[in-house]
Order: structure tokens, then sequence, then C-alpha cells
């Protein structure tokens, strides 16, 4: 008897056979493991964002939350948020900034305790190995050769004579590099080889040739003043194009035109370049009036701009580091003496001169012999870079100084040992002609003599930026208390000022009342704050030093400063290497002004105490 064995179908048992989904089932299963997948991932974030501190609210936060709760009282007839949040937002915009500032402290304590309790974030490396720099000392050399002598001396009429002898056409980036990374812009120093090395304009006026005196560079002002430059110079709002200048620069005229062209040049180039490949149209404002271009402070300005774009490199602002880069390297291989003898050659201005694609190429190779940058004798002093305007040798701490030390002014060498007669120094040839630094015509070492000693020790300025007042130490307290009475602040000895400092203002002039002495209260603009110190104006060579502090308080914090001033012959620009106080953002007023306490002391009274 032969069996049936195969499966029926309709007695409903259970079939272990695989079966195939229709395209409707299929399409509902899809739906579902997309939503399943979105959900998840929602959870995931949700639970990631529950993970983290959440950020404090602002002012406006505090505000809408303090008047949604009091309209919705006030308003029962009145539904939903949207209504009430209008409304809030309604009453924001004609508040006052006195009104609001109930809840800008708020936000403020809100958001300094939570910084305060706030575990520390370890900062991102920077994902850039490679240096980006537009500066492009070789570009400038292949327009250089074919000038004419005409042209040349066009170059030199305007200052940059020094520029003529640039025979360096790569930059070494990697020493760069390393130099940026060793770069303090608050204090405008080098920190090598164990000691810190402040830039001052005079060492730009040594290396690069540039002058360090005379009127700042301003680059800005009404735009209808350039506008018929910008139209020449076809800028747009990125910049003017380097080509276009390029074949300006290769005609052969030699007049005005070529001036401007060839300033524009050099500074998008070589001594100011920025982030872009551009040169920046700001520069449009200095060929207003080319008779005036060699009056100008051309180095400070060249130090300003490199601490600028140096600065915001650092705070991520623009991939390319901006600035002469050219600077740093030279200063570099001036500063610093590799191999068995570290005995200084002579002083060679400029010494851009000096460093040809050779001998460059020779120092980097014992750079690597040595084991890499940073591993020789720090020579600057005997050299004389790194010295500027310090003459206190009581900054062991800040200035490591050395057994010779001489100071840069214009072309002559000053000695800086107050026994100048039983110190040896390698005095020049008298046969050799004098270096002349105005238009840097020849490359002769420097000339000293006894007689250069004293000779700007007792010349000052006025520290206001709208006097041209010149004249002695002695009578520049009569000239600050006739002329400028009604500017500066009047203090007396060991007792505590009250002063304020607004968003724009970078020092202020204090007086004392017991004997007309000034000083400076300086100002300094960092990323998480301002950096402030006390100066005292009078002879570099002063020992004299007057004790001060600084207190800034915000609730029940306070920060303090006690330290001793430093005698500056004047006002200089950024933050001398001394003591410092940093006060954060967070301790500014609603009106962004500054509120310090400040004492000075006598040194006669407290050598009676």
């Amino acid at each position: 008897m032969v069996t049936d064995s195969s499966p029926n179908f309709d007695d409903g048992a259970d079939i272990f056979s695989p079966m195939v989904p229709s395209e409707s089932d299929s399409m509902v299963i899809k739906r579902k493991e997309m939503t399943g997948l979105e959900l998840e991932g929602s959870r995931r974030k949700k639970k990631k964002k529950q993970s983290g501190t959440p950020r404090p609210a602002c002012s406006w936060v505090h505000f809408s939350r303090e008047f949604i709760k009091e309209y919705s009282a006030s308003h029962p007839e009145s539904s939903g948020l949207k209504v009430a949040t209008r409304a809030a937002s309604d009453a924001w915009k004609v508040m006052t900034l006195e009104e609001k500032s109930k809840y800008t402290k708020r936000a403020r304590e809100v958001w300094d305790d939570y910084l305060s309790s706030a575990p520390a974030r370890e900062p991102k490396p920077r994902k850039q190995a490679n240096l980006v720099t537009r500066c492009s000392p070789g570009r400038l050399v292949n327009v250089l050769k074919h000038f004419t002598v005409d042209q040349k001396e066009a170059v030199k009429s305007m200052g940059f004579g020094s520029l003529l002898d640039l025979k360096c056409r790569t930059l070494r980036r990697s020493l760069c590099l390393w130099l940026l990374e060793r770069f303090n812009t608050i204090r405008r120093s080098l920190e090598i080889c164990g000691e810190r090395i402040p830039l001052y304009p005079h060492d730009v006026e040594l290396v690069m040739g540039l002058p360090a005196s005379g009127k700042d560079v301003v680059n800005s002002g009404p735009d209808d003043l350039v506008a018929e430059l910008r139209q020449k110079y076809n800028a747009s709002n990125r910049g003017i194009s380097v080509r276009f200048l390029e074949e300006r620069l290769g005609q052969p005229e030699a007049g005005d035109d070529f001036k401007r062209a060839f300033l524009l040049y050099v500074l998008g180039t070589l001594l100011c370049p920025t982030a872009r490949l551009d040169v920046s149209p700001s520069f449009l404002h200095l060929l207003t009036d080319m008779d005036c271009i060699h009056e100008y402070n051309w180095a400070k300005f060249l130090l300003d701009r490199l601490v600028r774009e140096v600065s915001r490199f650092r705070q991520g602002k623009q991939r390319a580091v901006g600035g002469c880069l050219l600077f740093l390297q030279i200063f570099y291989y001036e500063c610093v003496a590799i191999g068995g003898s570290c005995e200084p050659g002579p002083v060679v201005v400029p010494c851009l001169s000096l460093w040809t694609e050779e001998a460059i190429s020779e120092r980097e190779k014992q750079e690597k012999e040595l084991g890499g940058y940073g591993c020789g004798e720090v020579i600057c002093k005997e050299r004389g870079l790194g010295l500027g305007l310090i003459n206190d040798r009581d900054h062991v701490d800040v200035l490591p100084l050395r057994e010779v030390a001489v100071r840069v002014n214009r072309g002559i060498l000053v000695r800086q040992e107050e026994n100048l007669e039983n110190v040896p120094f390698a005095y020049k040839n008298e046969n050799t002609p004098p270096v002349r630094i105005d238009n840097y015509t020849y490359k002769n070492t420097l000339e000293y003599t006894h007689t250069n000693r004293n000779i700007y020790a007792s010349q000052t300025t006025c520290p206001l930026l709208n006097c041209n007042f010149t004249g002695l130490f002695t009578e520049l307290s009569n000239h600050f208390t006739t002329k400028h009475w009604d500017s500066g602040r009047r203090f007396q000895y060991s007792s505590p000022l009250p002063v304020s400092l607004g968003m724009d203002e970078t020092f202020l002039v204090l007086q004392a009342e017991e004997d007309g002495a000034l000083f400076l209260l300086n100002k300094g603009t960092e990323n998480i704050g301002h950096t402030v110190m006390v100066t005292c104006i009078g002879p570099s060579h002063s020992n004299e030093r007057f004790h001060y502090c600084l207190v800034s308080e915000r609730g029940n914090s306070t920060l303090r400063l006690k330290s001793f001033t430093q005698t500056l012959p004047g006002r200089v620009e950024g933050i001398p290497p001394s003591d410092f106080l940093l006060v954060p953002f967070g301790y500014l007023n609603s009106s962004g002004e500054l509120n310090l306490e400040v004492c000075i002391w006598n040194p006669s009274d407290l050598a009676e105490v």
C-alpha cells in the first residue's frame, strides 16, 4: 500500500520550509527597521548630551524665565508659551543697558562658577604639521635683481635701501615653526636655549636695516581718501594682486608710481604679509603722501604686525602665519652661536646682508649635526640684540645678563657696564669709515666711543600721543603740569588711588603731587584678559625703583600684584619684560571698564621705615 507523504496545506499544520514575503510585507519590515535605528540613534544622542555639563544660560534666558513666570501668573487668559515668550522678547528690546545689567551680572557669575567647576579641557593638538606663510623673500629677490640704478636710488630714498642687499631666497620653515612655538606674544620675546630674549624695534633695525625711529605708521583712514588708489591698483575686498604689482615693477619708471608699487609689494611679500595671498588694501593709506615714507618707524610697524599675526594664528583665526618670519630666522642665527667657538664676530648692519643661501645651508647643517635647534649658546648681548631700552640690571630673573652687554642706538654701541675703563672691549679700527644707518649703503662694523655713552640719556618725549614735546627729563614734569593739567591723574605716595581704564585706553599717566614724577599705568590685551603694569618715566640708567601695588576686585575675589617699577625714557608699545597683573575679562564692569586700585611708594619713604 502506497502512502501519500506530500504536505497538506489545508489542515493548518506547521510548515518549516522557508517562505518568501510579499512586496508589501518587505516594505513594512524595512520601515520598522529604519524606525528602530532612528530611535536607537536618538537615545544615544540624548545620553551623550546628558552626560556632559550643561552650559550656563545667557542674560536673556535669565530674564525670559523670570518674565514668563510673572506674565503667566498675571495673564491667566493667555494660552501657550509662545505668547509669553513674544511678550518677553518685546520687553527685552526696549530695556536699557542699566536695566539689563542685573541679568548680565547674574549670567556672568553663573558662567564664572561654571568655568571654575568644569574640568579643564585638554587643548586639541594642531593638525597642521607644515608651516603655511605668505612671507616670500625669494619672490622679492627675483624682482630686485631687475631694478635699474634709478629704481634702486628710489628705494634708498624711501629708507628701504637695506633690502637691496637681501640674499636669502627661501625660509627654513622647520626653524620658523620651532621659533613660533617659543614666541611669547605677551612679553614679545623668544624663549630659547633656557633664556628669554625680548624683541625690540632696534633689533629689527639691526637685522632688517629698517629705521627704528620716527612717526608711527598708520594704515587706516576714510575710504574716500584712497578711492582713486583702489581703482588704480585694482584693489578688491580681498586685496591687491601680487602679480599686478610685479608687472608694475617690471617697468623702467622710477617715480612715485614705482615707489607706491614697491611699497605695496615689499609690505605684502616680506615685511608685513597677512594670511591671504593678496596684499592688504589697508596699505593704500600709506601712499597718500610719498614724501613722508622715510620718516616712519618701519621697524616698530614690522614688529607690531608680527606679534599680531602670530597671536591670530595661535587663536585659530587663520591657517597661515603672517608677519615677517625672515626677521625671526636671521635674529636666531645672530643670537645663537653654535660650534666650538662662541666668539662673536663683527656686527654688520644690516645682518640680512651676510646670510646668503650658502651660509644658511651651512648653518642648518651644523644645527642638524648638533641634534636640532636650540643647542647653541645665546650671545645676543654680545651682538647688541635683545636689549632695546632695558638698562636695569636688577632684572636678572627675567633677562639673564652676561659679562658683555651692549646696546645699539641708530648704529652706536653703548656699553651697559658701569666702569667702562676697566672692561676690555674690541674697538673698531679708526681708519674704518663710520656706518651710515640712514640709507644703509655701507656694511662696516659699528663704531663705539666713550663720548656717545650718554648722548640720549637725558632726552625724552611727552607720553601723550598728540603732543610733540621733546626735551630734558627735568622739563617733562613741568611741561605735563602746565600743558596737560586735565590729562592723567595726580596721586600721593603711599595712598591708594582708584582708577578706571576704558575699553580703548591702553595707558594712563600718573603724576606724583610731591615731586611731579611721572608714571604710566600700561594695559595690554590678551586672549583671556588684560595685562596691567606700572612703569616710571626717567633716564634708562637710573637706579631708582618705586614699589607699587595693583589691586583688582570682583565680588569676594581679589587679584593683587606687588612689584617694582621699571624705568623707561617714555611710553613704549606693548608690555616690557617685567612683572604684570593679568586681569580676566570677567573682572570688567558692565561698560567694559577695568577698575583698579593703584598705590605707589617713594623709595625714600621706604628707606625711613
